[in-house]
């Protein structure tokens, strides 16, 4: 079904362009007095000397520059850095409202241990020997295997400190949170070679295939995508948009392709069909051995266009029209990742978009995509493990995954203590019940969270850790970025309450362990631990704030191995019963994942994603059943049920409910507590064979007026 920007084909359009880029109106009134009632801890600073000071934003993968404007020192506002290769000067809402962290009224001020159902305070000192205490007992009864470790990234001298203690301590289980980078490292295995990600080169390509990837709503670095998507329309490259609703991205596109959600990956794996039936002796792109291959044999027979028009809904002849202007453009490029591409992924998906990619010949190319190694700038002296060391981890993981770490713990637990760094499982994996049901069964459980979160909230000690205003480390970019960046988030300021670099924090806890992991962290700081490790690019770095890591783009077409597509895997199935697909919806002003939205992005969320304390459903007026715009109802999965807001919106394939992700916060934050609901909630994982993604990109659904 091809749609242009004007008309929502099939499905009615009218208003929704309207809609989707609505101004925000007057809302949230019980918020509007928080911030400006509490000058007590509100930071009002004097007049006096201006000065900027550079540094890098980790609130997202973004990994922004960013400029900090101070008044005799004290930080007062974020601006984009200009000249910065990620972001060459822009900033999106999260990063110039990111000042707003420092005063949060849920960040953790002081370490904290659980007693019974509360928190109390105690000293650094007394935190750190509870855990080594509590470790070393771990260690002495022969289970150094049974510590735990959750992250939200796998680079950067942070992951790889972590990562130290683990293997210092004797652990294999060490478990990355779903994200698009780790998708993409996930994608180059399977296809590629292992320890390999992708980049897309947006900013060359004149044709721009996006699988419902949010380019302009928050998918890989968001400002660089946003800026790439500017200049799109001055080098007149042509955006289509595989979607199910009309989304920023969808309304920016020159074409939409409306398709049924979750059959993405067949759409993807029908355009691979037609390229290898129809253009390869034409075009000459195409791999010339390929079809000595078990996929090609196996696409050709199971996704002609007939077939995927079943089950995407996209009419045979314009799989074929699209797969001919794919191939025949100078630069084309497809993306996959629905959203922002983290969570409710499949490999499937994510390995057809990118055998599409190889198929067309665009790996390696300008304005294609990059299978791109490792950012290798640190250097670690070699680990010091001791017997205990060597023989746990050496065992076999728990788990694949941390979605199959969840089920494994949920079921049969395995784990003596968990440590969790940058991540908030309890809010961001599907499913939190399960996943805090899982999380009881843990003994011990330690956080370096910086605000009082879903998954803090069930620790029992708390190692605040400063924010990144607060802090030095090296942020590095990814998140589908065609080049490797390595910018040095530096203080602003002081620690404004009694928390700890988290790497600090771990060089004390190894201190107080001794022997072997005392030997293995052996830096008086983390400030010095990068000095070291990051010798070899370090001049550049702290004089310029960043090292672009391999300028030069990779060349070569990689080797591309198709067995994994090539056993003819399905969709993940879509849980539950009832007349509607719920499907989670990605707004660029609602952070996802682990970070909550601060207090200025709450405010600027339009009326039609959240009102009053009601998220508000998007549904096609032809299948609302009767319901009206605003109407409060009763929304129903086999997981839960929650009361919303109706939003009639045209734009929306009927039979579709898209409801957004990042609201229903339940901790102590008044401006993101209480206010809609967790979309993850009412979605059950479906664990995909072989990856161990969480593939649920949706779950059956109904709704009545309450």
């Amino acid at each position: 079904m091809k749609i242009d920007r004007r008309s929502f084909l099939g499905l009615g359009l009218g208003a929704a362009a309207g809609i989707a880029l609505s101004p925000v109106g007057v809302k949230l009134t019980d918020d509007s007095s928080i911030w400006t009632q509490n000058w007590p801890w509100t930071p009002v600073p004097e007049d006096g000397r201006i000065t900027y000071d550079r540094s890098v934003c980790s609130l997202c993968p973004g990994a922004c520059g960013i400029s900090v404007r101070k008044i005799n020192g004290r930080p007062v506002k974020i601006e984009g850095l200009d000249d910065y290769p990620i972001n060459n000067g822009g900033a999106c809402l999260h990063g110039i409202s990111g000042l707003q962290y420092l005063y949060d009224p849920a960040r953790i001020k002081t370490p904290l241990k659980k007693n019974g159902n509360k928190f109390e305070q105690i000293s650094w000192d007394e935190a750190i020997s509870l855990v080594a205490q509590t470790l070393g007992k771990i260690r002495e009864s022969g289970a150094p295997e049974s510590l735990g470790l959750i992250t939200g990234a796998d680079s950067g001298s942070m992951a790889q400190l972590f990562a130290r203690f683990m293997d210092a301590f004797g652990s294999p289980n060490t478990y990355t949170m779903p994200s698009l980078e780790s998708n993409l490292a996930l994608t180059a295995a399977a296809l590629h070679r292992a320890d390999q990600s992708l980049g897309f080169d947006l900013e060359h390509s004149d044709f721009i295939l996006s699988f419902g990837a949010a380019l302009i709503e928050g998918w890989g670095s968001p400002v660089a995508c946003i800026q790439a998507n500017a200049e799109r329309r001055e080098r007149k490259a042509k955006l289509v948009q595989v979607d199910y609703r009309l989304s920023n991205t969808a309304n920016a596109a020159d074409k939409i392709i409306a398709v049924k959600p979750g059959t993405e990956a067949d759409l993807a794996l029908g355009l691979c069909a037609v390229l290898l039936t129809k253009t390869q002796d034409s075009t000459g792109r195409l791999f010339g051995d390929v079809n000595k291959f078990a996929f090609a044999s196996m696409v050709v027979k199971e996704y002609t266009p007939a077939k995927v028009e079943a089950i995407t809904g996209v009419k045979a002849a314009d799989i074929e029209a699209l797969a001919m202007e794919f191939i025949k453009a100078k630069a084309p490029v497809a993306v996959p990742g629905k959203g922002r591409g983290d969570v409710g992924q499949s490999l499937r998906e994510f390995a057809a978009v990118q055998t599409l990619n190889a198929l067309a010949g665009r790996l390696n190319k300008e304005g294609g995509v990059f299978v791109m190694g490792p950012a290798a700038y640190l250097n670690f002296p070699e680990n010091v493990m001791d017997d205990a060391a060597e023989k746990g981890a050496g065992k076999e993981k728990l788990a694949g995954s941390v979605n199959e770490l969840v089920d494994t713990l949920e079921k049969n637990g395995g784990l003596s203590a968990l440590f969790i760094y940058n991540a908030n499982p309890c809010y961001a994996l599907n499913n939190p019940e399960k996943v805090k049901t899982a999380m009881d069964k843990v003994g011990f459980k330690v956080s370096f969270s910086s605000f009082m979160d879903e998954t803090a909230l069930r620790s029992d000690v708390i190692l605040p850790a400063s924010i990144f205003l607060e802090r030095l480390e090296d942020v590095v970019s990814g998140a589908g970025l065609a080049k490797r960046v390595v910018g040095l988030c530096r203080p602003m300021v002081k620690p404004v309450f009694d928390t700890k670099h988290p790497g600090d924090a771990l060089i004390l806890l190894a201190r107080a362990m001794g022997h072997s992991i005392a030997q293995s962290f052996a830096w008086e700081s983390y400030d010095a631990c990068l000095g070291e490790v990051a010798e070899k690019i370090w001049d550049t770095l702290s004089g310029e704030g960043y090292v672009v890591i391999d300028d030069k783009p990779p060349v070569g077409t990689p080797a591309t191995d198709f067995s994994f597509l090539a056993s003819g895997s399905k969709a993940a199935e879509i849980l539950g019963e009832g007349d509607y697909t719920l499907v989670p919806v990605d707004k660029m002003r609602l952070a996802g994942g682990s970070m909550a939205s601060s207090p200025f992005a709450v405010k600027t969320v339009s009326d039609k994603v959240l009102s009053g304390k009601y998220s508000v459903v998007e549904i096609n007026p032809a299948t609302a059943g009767g319901l009206k715009d605003g109407d409060v109802a009763v929304l129903k999965t086999a997981m839960g049920t929650a009361k919303v807001k109706i939003g009639l919106n045209e734009g929306i394939m009927p039979g579709v409910i898209g409801m957004p992700r990042g609201l229903g916060h339940a901790f102590n934050n008044p401006y993101v507590a209480g206010k809609g609901v967790n979309v993850n909630d009412l979605i059950g994982p479906v664990i995909e064979p072989g990856s161990g993604l969480d593939a649920a990109f949706g779950v059956k659904a109904t709704l009545s007026k309450a």
